[in-house]
């Protein structure tokens, strides 16, 4: 006899829609000859060891669970065998994608939760959903990954409707709480406008508005009652907020001849049977139980898992966006390939060269010739732009489901679009590094940009001439590779000796290619090339000012990103407000030693396997007196006492720079203090 197990985080006694679907399933399977138990999540240890002696689970609604992430990682990585019954939209942190209908809603998604559904429904053996609508919901943020579903209408009990002759034609119930979500703002407005009907709502009002004179609350009823009371109505109203994954009480509304005062933000009504073939509706709602028991059977006895066919041979355009913007996309083209016979990505002709050289694990062709054979291809992609603009008025273009819901990196936002594709395309960022690079540690150099495509998210040039001295003054050995297009400003117009350890790249992309291929580091605004030294997985530092780093951040492994606006504006800036600005205080109160202090970070953090030389932290303001000292870094303090003289002349010697060789084990641990809170930094020896 197999063993089922439901897991679900809400009590089946609370019966609501879900609940009593649960209820009517479970009591069938029994009847059918399974085993069949519901488990409350309350104890993950209980629910893991029921979970094992199961033959097959039933994944329910999670939200509520303590441990939801765990119980879900755990079935992945198990390979437990599970289906996935989806009642609402449990991605979402709220459970409603309500960011679908309001656009004042952004970033409303727990961007571990939203990639770990992915997996959720890609590994489910089968996933129900509750309407044609709400698969559609699903299917926009994840694509592939759900399509393996059957859609389940809702499991109304069609022979206890009891649908009365005589009709109340004055009187309108509501069944749950007045909230927002279930549109309790849209009937009392609708109970304001029509005082010739009375209301009688059976729960709650959490609205904070006072009821209007016609409008009366009720304790909750049965489902039996609720059904009464529809078959002796003859409106009902059911007007939500959030798109209402399928409306048990609508459709049973429905079914007992009720005229609906509604709208199109209820998933029943997105099956054919609704409006007009109310024996359609009662004759599938009737079977959906006996369906769902026939794909459990089907998958319990099922030998081959199915087999799941490439993508065949994709062309993948870019044909809109910065530099920047196509680096971006790397990522996710190497998780395309995976899923593909061949991923062929298709540039500007000027870039072709370049990714030809570098980007060997994908096909590069020329944008403008490969449009001529586009019929070779299985599949034809584009990429557009991130945000869309009007990327999306382009052939092919993909759309971004996840913009302004996850809040995440540019590249993950690419990566989340391709991976709709597929159902076993991944959706995780596969670091570093993008194209090769060998550093050189016997002739060691930097490289800087200090232009941008727009020039207005620039760092002064006269901060770059100064950091660029001031690097020279520190590391004389240390050469530098300064990158100019032809309308970049030169931090040489403001250089007040020669610098002789200066050269300029200002060819092509190939030739920054090759001044990235053995750069100890990068400093540069954000600007494609900072995103070209995140390709090579050069260290980088960011100087960031109107445009924030969260969606447009160096992607190298190792870096240091300085955004200026922070605690110096509060502006949300688009183009009118930067062309504006009388002051550019983003960029301006970044000063040189808070640049040099991010380097130090930087330099600790990628190169800690090779030999270093202490620095102190350029940000470091010390008050010294005889018996302590308090040193301030930005807004942190700490306070040393000196033990003895001895210690205070150690103390006062590290933090003045004056570093020797040899350090007694009270000078030793007094140095891991202050390493630990960045007072003093390991960097490379560029003696």
């Amino acid at each position: 006899m197999k063993k089922i197990l439901f897991l679900h985080d809400t009590n089946t006694s609370l019966k609501r829609g879900a609940e009593l679907t649960i209820i009517q399933l479970v009591a069938l399977g029994n009847q059918l000859g399974y085993t069949v138990s519901v488990d409350l999540l309350t104890n993950f240890d209980s629910t893991k060891s029921k979970i094992q002696e199961s033959d097959l689970i039933v994944l329910n609604s999670t939200s509520r669970c303590r441990f939801e992430k765990k119980l879900l990682h755990y079935l992945i990585d198990e390979k437990i065998k599970y289906i996935k019954i989806e009642f609402d939209y449990n991605f979402c942190v709220r459970r409603n994608i309500l960011c679908t209908v309001d656009r004042g809603i952004r970033n409303c998604c727990d961007n571990e939760k939203y990639h770990l559904y992915h997996h959720v429904f890609a590994n489910a053996k089968l996933n129900a959903f509750q309407s044609p609508k709400h698969y559609q919901d699903h299917f926009e943020f994840y694509g592939e990954s759900v399509a393996n579903k059957i859609i389940m209408p809702p499991t109304v009990e069609v022979d206890k409707l009891q649908i009365s002759e005589n009709k109340n034609e004055t009187v309108i119930p509501f069944f749950g709480d007045l909230s927002y979500l279930k549109g309790g703002e849209s009937l009392l407005d609708y109970a304001l406008e029509n005082p010739q009907f009375t209301f009688q709502v059976y729960g709650k009002n959490e609205l904070r508005r006072d009821l209007p004179p016609n409008v009366f609350l009720n304790a909750y009823i049965s489902n039996d009652e609720v059904l009464k009371i529809l078959g002796q109505s003859k409106y009902f109203f059911c007007k939500p907020v959030w798109p209402e994954p399928s409306g048990r009480l609508a459709a049973e509304a429905f079914l007992s001849d009720c005229e609906m005062i509604t709208n199109d933000r209820i998933g029943t009504w997105s099956f054919d049977f609704y409006p007009n073939n109310k024996d359609k509706a009662k004759q599938e709602m009737k079977e959906t139980p006996q369906v769902f028991w026939d794909n459990i059977n089907q998958i319990l006895y099922q030998n081959q898992p199915k087999e799941v066919s490439d993508l065949g041979h994709v062309l993948v355009y870019k044909s809109y966006g910065g530099l920047g913007d196509i680096f971006f996309c790397l990522p996710s083209l190497l998780n395309l390939k995976e899923v593909s016979k061949s991923v062929s990505f298709a540039v500007h002709p000027r870039l072709v060269s370049f990714f030809t050289n570098y980007f060997k694990e994908i096909t590069i062709v020329d944008e403008e010739k490969v449009k001529e054979c586009e019929s070779d291809f299985d599949k034809i992609i584009e990429l557009g732009n991130y945000p869309a603009f009007r990327g999306y008025d382009l052939p092919y273009a993909l759309k971004y489901s996840t913009h302004k819901k996850v809040k995440q990196h540019a590249i993950q936002h690419h990566i989340d679009g391709l991976a709709k594709f597929h159902k076993n395309c991944s959706n995780q960022y596969k670091e570093y590094p993008y194209f090769n690079r060998n550093t050189n540690f016997e002739n060691p150099y930097y490289t800087v940009h200090p232009g941008a495509g727009f020039l207005l998210k620039i760092w002064p040039t006269e901060n770059y001439a100064k950091l660029i001295e001031e690097l020279y003054r520190l590391f004389p050995r240390l050469k530098c590779k300064i990158i100019l297009g032809k309308e970049d400003p030169n931090p040489a117009d403001f250089f007040t000796k020669v610098m002789p350890h200066i050269e300029y790249v200002t060819g092509g992309l190939e030739d920054i290619g090759k001044a990235m291929e053995s750069a100890f580091f990068h400093i540069g605004n954000d600007a494609g090339i900072t995103h070209v030294a995140g390709a090579f997985n050069v260290p980088t530092v960011g100087i960031y000012g109107p445009t924030g780093p969260g969606s447009w951040g160096s992607f190298a492994q190792f870096n240091e990103i300085i955004w200026g606006k922070k605690g110096n504006c509060d502006l949300r800036c688009n183009y009118d407000v930067i062309l504006n600005c009388p002051d550019r205080v983003c960029l301006s109160s970044t000063t040189v030693p808070r640049v040099l202090n991010s380097l130090y970070k930087l330099l600790q953090k990628a190169y800690e396997d090779i030999a270093f030389d202490f620095i102190v932290n350029p940000l470091l303001e010390v008050d010294f007196s005889e018996t302590d000292c308090l040193l301030k870094i930005v807004e942190t303090e700490l306070l040393i006492e000196y033990r003895d003289l001895s210690m205070k002349n150690s103390v006062e010697e590290i933090l003045k720079g004056n570093f020797k060789e040899n350090y007694s084990e009270e000078e030793e641990e007094l140095i891991h203090v202050f390493i630990e809170q960045q007072v003093i930094f390991c960097i490379p020896e560029f003696k």
